[in-house]
């Protein structure tokens, strides 16, 4: 069998992690191998460990959910990575109560979600067959009562985002004289965006929440891995010929970005 690697932007999560801030402004991690789940620290509900070449040092994040992602540097090992979990036991569990009371404030009545980088009020109201929820100019139905908010918004928001970031990539890819194979959009939970040798472009959806310019500058960083499929000094230099203000998008995704997935 055949592995076609893929070049994907990571998303950037929980920040202020112990002993390893967010990546610089356009360095995103380039993962080397992957551990699926981490027996230490007992009892945790889920840990994965990523070694990363480029890390210089272990780094925690918190993902939505709880999950806890440690980066292992290029020479470090599992052993180690184990106790530096171990020693910030207090900062994971304050982090993963901070995110869960942020979901629990957001997905209410009266919360908001972003839209295209600006804050919608979710509005609910009564419907001839149950209720609806209105958020910028979009309207959709709970048939399951409020219970359904978060599901019923973010299937509108994928079904948005099908409808606009395709033809939004296609034109970016023929303003530069480019070409992709194909686009889908899914539901990634690591990844704003991957894109395969063979030219196929994956899409975070939740890209449509963004501000445009950031939104492009993720459509665009993974138009120039069809001309070079690495994080290569080449390619950088590739990505701010198209988009000059690239480290200001990094920037908004390494602090602003991790609230979508609250």
């Amino acid at each position: 069998m055949t592995v076609v690697p893929r070049l994907q932007l990571d998303l950037p999560f929980a920040g202020g992690a112990p002993a390893g801030a967010a990546n610089e402004p356009g360095q995103p991690d380039v993962p080397q191998a992957v551990v699926p789940r981490a027996l230490p620290p007992a009892g945790d509900p889920e840990v994965v460990f990523v070694r990363m070449r480029r890390a210089r040092r272990y780094v925690l994040r918190v993902r939505a959910g709880g999950v806890l992602r440690v980066t292992i540097p290029r020479g470090g090992s599992r052993r180690e990575a184990a106790q530096f979990v171990e020693k910030h036991a207090e900062w994971i569990r304050t982090e993963r109560a901070r995110l869960a009371a942020a979901a629990a404030a957001q997905w209410v009545p009266g919360g908001s979600v972003l839209l295209r980088g600006e804050p919608m009020p979710l509005a609910v109201a009564p419907a001839p067959a149950g209720l609806e929820v209105c958020y910028g100019e979009r309207t959709v139905r709970l048939p399951g009562g409020v219970a359904g908010l978060r599901r019923a918004i973010e299937g509108d928001l994928r079904r948005l985002a099908r409808s606009e970031l395709g033809p939004r990539l296609a034109a970016l890819a023929a303003q530069h004289g480019l070409t992709v194979s194909g686009v889908s959009i899914r539901n990634q939970r690591s990844r704003w965006g991957s894109c395969s040798r063979e030219g196929r472009i994956a899409l975070n959806f939740r890209l449509i929440q963004m501000p445009p310019e950031v939104c492009d500058y993720v459509l665009l960083h993974e138009l120039m891995h069809l001309k070079e499929q690495n994080h290569s000094r080449r390619f950088w230099r590739l990505v701010a010929a198209v988009c000059p203000g690239f480290r200001q998008a990094e920037f908004w995704l390494k602090t602003e970005g991790r609230a979508l997935f609250c």
